[in-house]
């Protein structure tokens, strides 16, 4: 029997166990293949003993519909950039891809499908130029990976992101207040994009298009007569004024060097101290845009990539990345997928668009 490890790392992500489902379905169909789950990414597979799992059919039954991953996920313990304590208490970030590697084909395994963004993309390079055969399955929320239109998990959480701002919409007609609600969107403002032209936001503030604070302030007062008038504000946690940085603070040990969030408070006391009046109301949405089951749409890209995956990996085409393109499932080398970012173009269709619709992006 041939043996294959799934594995999923980064943040979690609706559409995750459709994947996993996708691989293992389509595995079954041959009879000399067998798939195992490494459980919180690698790490399940570098710690000892081990922690994997075998994948069946009875495995998988029904995890399609439900959000988050069975095989766990996590953002630390990066095997290119892995921390070790030396012997007098210190640490040292060593690269263990080749024992990694190593390690694979001591367990058996003729192949590996990764599950993961640019961070778990470049692990799958890395582990596929060190001998191993690899092939990379896409996932983020913040659509930020290049070469695909989208990532599954993306439009769930524009969903999430859309029906709780339109709950605010009302709350501030009804108050004659400013509301500011945050996104996710680190790098890339996809999510607060998507959102404000759905929710039909006023104003949108994204990482791409620094805004200036002073003509945001202009926007809001203008939309207030003798105290009343209202203005809603959607804003990626990645977004800064222009000459500012990004509101941070210091991240976790082998993950990202600063942690976002709390931007929309930030962005409050700004449009405060720079004389607003009216009533200013932050909501941080945070963790709920990773969340919960996947739409219809994410589930289907998710088990596509799955089933996919293990055609690539049938054929032989290893250091591939799953791809939606043009509304065509194909692949692409992993090492062009990755050596270009997302991001939203400022200049582009749905940015002018967004424009047209009269949303404002503080520039």
């Amino acid at each position: 029997m041939k043996k294959l490890l799934v594995a999923t790392g980064g943040g979690d992500c609706p559409g995750l166990n459709a994947v996993i489902r996708g691989i293992v379905k389509r595995a079954s169909k041959e009879s000399d293949w067998e798939v195992w789950g490494s459980f919180e990414a690698l790490n399940g597979l570098m710690e000892e003993p081990t922690r994997l799992v075998r994948l069946d059919g009875k495995t998988v039954a029904g995890i399609h519909v439900k959000g988050g991953t069975i095989l766990g996920t996590t953002n630390k313990g990066n095997p290119m950039s892995y921390p070790e304590k030396q012997p007098d208490g210190s640490v040292k970030l060593v690269n263990r891809i080749p024992w990694v590697v190593e390690r694979l084909k001591e367990k058996g395994f003729d192949a590996v499908v990764n599950i993961g963004g640019d961070g778990s993309q470049a692990i799958s390079q890395a582990m596929f130029e060190a001998g191993m055969p690899v092939v990379g399955v896409p996932k983020t929320i913040d659509n930020d990976l290049n070469s695909t239109d989208f990532t599954f998990g993306f439009q769930t959480a524009v969903q999430t992101a859309s029906e709780s701002f339109d709950r605010l919409v009302t709350t501030a007609s009804s108050h004659h207040r400013v509301m500011i609600m945050e996104v996710m969107g680190r790098d890339a403002g996809w999510i607060a994009l998507y959102t404000a032209i759905s929710g039909g936001a006023e104003i949108c503030l994204i990482p791409e298009i620094p805004y200036d604070l002073q003509a945001v302030v202009e926007k809001v007062n203008a939309r207030y007569v003798d105290g009343r008038g209202f203005v809603n504000i959607v804003i990626a946690e990645g977004a800064k004024p222009k000459d500012g940085t990004v509101t941070a603070t210091q991240g976790e040990e082998g993950r990202h060097a600063v942690r976002l969030g709390g931007v929309c408070y930030a962005l409050s006391q700004q449009l405060k101290d720079a004389g607003v009046k009216a009533d200013i109301r932050e909501t941080v949405l945070g963790h709920t845009q990773r969340g919960g089951t996947p739409i219809a749409y994410d589930r289907v890209i998710a088990s596509v990539f799955g089933v996919r995956a293990m055609e690539l990996v049938l054929s032989g085409k290893f250091g591939e990345l799953v791809v939606l393109k043009n509304n065509e499932y194909t692949s692409v080398p992993i090492k062009e997928a990755i050596s270009a970012y997302n991001y939203v173009d400022p200049q582009g269709a749905l940015v002018q668009a967004a424009k047209g619709l009269g949303i404002f992006f503080g520039d």
